[in-house]
């Protein structure tokens, strides 16, 4: 890959998702020029399935007709195209990507239930009505119909337990969780805490903190992503289309993985959001897995996704 430009990097996302601003801070840490689709915060996403095929999850990157679904995905496409400053630095490789693993899942669906209490409900949605409220939740409830949401009791206990771990871990007066160097876990601990914040009437479990408020801070002051030019959505789409699939990024299918180059296959995430996405398979490794698909709006597009937390199988009609 090349180093991007400004009309390469489009990012779907919408200002308060967490896994969003993990994604906008890693571009503001890396300096990266991007643009700005700002997708609905709930179904129907026709725009969205128009480009991914089914995937409603945000953030996704668009990079021409290439699509990059879920943020440790992203990461590393963002690794590739700027490799420095690095995300994964030698010294904490390993340890890194577990803390960031762990607070993309257990401290994520600790954070935000914990924050969606009823007491910071306002705070999030900025005093919304009640029936957007409503809409927001059946949605979220719709994605991940088998996930047994902690109880405020419950939840409130198991954050304070996180957030000590976290706290500890900054306890030598290191910089960043891997050392004196910035990697991915921080980025991935950032935004669970952003979320916190965003809500000051449940805020306070922060309190008991003061290393990882430091830490926060430093994090922020990395370079905070901010929108770039927006887009509207037809635009994305007539970009996609022009671009042609795969242009930018040629993948391959590695041998001895279970799949050969061209069958058709679906590809779904393991946790919440588990809408199949149904294409030909046009690369696949031990880390990504990418579909060719077609979409009238959208033409030819291929869609990547990560090895883990996603399953692939043949599909058969």
């Amino acid at each position: 890959m090349s180093h991007p430009t400004a009309s390469d990097l489009i990012l779907h996302h919408y200002a308060t998702s967490p896994f969003s601003e993990k994604v906008r801070l890693i571009l503001g840490y890396k300096r990266l020029a991007w643009r700005s689709v700002t997708v609905p915060m709930v179904l129907p996403k026709p725009d969205v399935v128009a480009l991914t095929g089914g995937y409603r999850r945000t953030p996704f990157l668009q990079i021409g007709a290439d699509i990059y679904c879920d943020s440790a995905l992203i990461a590393r496409v963002l690794e590739r195209l700027a490799p420095e400053p690095t995300l994964y630095p030698p010294a904490s490789a390993g340890s890194a990507e577990l803390l960031s693993h762990w607070a993309d899942s257990a401290l994520f669906w600790t954070a935000i239930p914990y924050t969606m209490q009823p007491a910071g409900l306002a705070s999030i949605f900025n005093n919304a009505p009640p029936e957007a409220i409503k809409v927001f939740g059946a949605d979220r409830a719709a994605m991940s119909p088998h996930f047994r949401r902690p109880t405020v009791a419950d939840g409130s206990v198991q954050l304070q337990i996180y957030l000590a771990w976290l706290e500890g871990q900054l306890a030598d007066g290191r910089a960043f969780f891997g050392g004196d160097e910035v990697s991915i876990a921080d980025f991935s601990v950032a935004h669970p805490i952003w979320f916190i914040r965003r809500a000051p009437p449940v805020a306070g479990v922060l309190d008991a903190c003061p290393r990882l408020a430091a830490w926060y801070e430093r994090v922020q002051a990395l370079g905070q992503g901010q929108p770039g030019e927006k887009v509207d959505a037809a635009e994305a789409l007539r970009l996609a289309a022009s671009a042609g699939a795969g242009a930018r990024e040629p993948s391959a299918v590695q041998a001895g993985l279970g799949f050969e180059a061209g069958e058709t296959v679906s590809v779904a995430a393991t946790d919440y959001g588990s809408d199949l996405v149904l294409g030909q398979l046009v690369g696949l490794s031990a880390d990504e897995v990418a579909v060719r698909r077609e979409d009238e709006r959208a033409g030819a597009v291929v869609v990547h996704f990560p090895r883990i937390g996603f399953q692939i199988k043949k599909f058969t009609p």
